[in-house]
């Protein structure tokens, strides 16, 4: 990712706004409904707000000296610094946290949300994940 970087301070402001927004979605829809339902309303959401965003956004994975198009696509890439990883199922799981970390070294960014919207309080649905490598 070639944008500029944002800084700690920043990153944690944007990704409490993220939260917000995503939290509000959940208010207004609860949870029950299909991934691309919540995709299109925090689109929305974003729209409103005046947050760029790309949906589905490709991440090619760099080897030796080439890009490999594989396939990653993130839900969200969010001011071209954190990735929003958006689920709804009825839990978390290790691989869905690997798949955020797996974007993340291929962007190179440092923050990512992962959001379950399959739960009664979303709160309990949000995980946020550092990239430290």
């Amino acid at each position: 990712m070639d944008a500029e970087k944002l800084s700690g301070s920043e990153l944690n402001t944007l990704s409490g706004r993220i939260i917000e927004l995503a939290i509000r979605v959940h208010q207004k829809l609860g949870p029950g409904f299909l991934e691309s339902v919540y995709q299109a309303a925090l689109a929305y959401e974003f729209d409103l707000n005046n947050i760029r965003y790309e949906k589905e956004k490709a991440l090619p994975v760099n080897y030796e000296s080439i890009k490999l198009d594989i396939g990653f696509r993130c839900d969200f890439l969010i001011e071209e610094n954190l990735i929003l990883e958006i689920k709804a199922v009825k839990e978390i799981r290790d691989i869905d946290k690997a798949q955020l970390i797996n974007y993340l070294k291929v962007t190179n960014l440092k923050l990512g949300l992962l959001i379950n919207f399959n739960t009664k309080l979303l709160k309990n649905g949000i995980y946020r994940l550092v990239n430290n490598f």
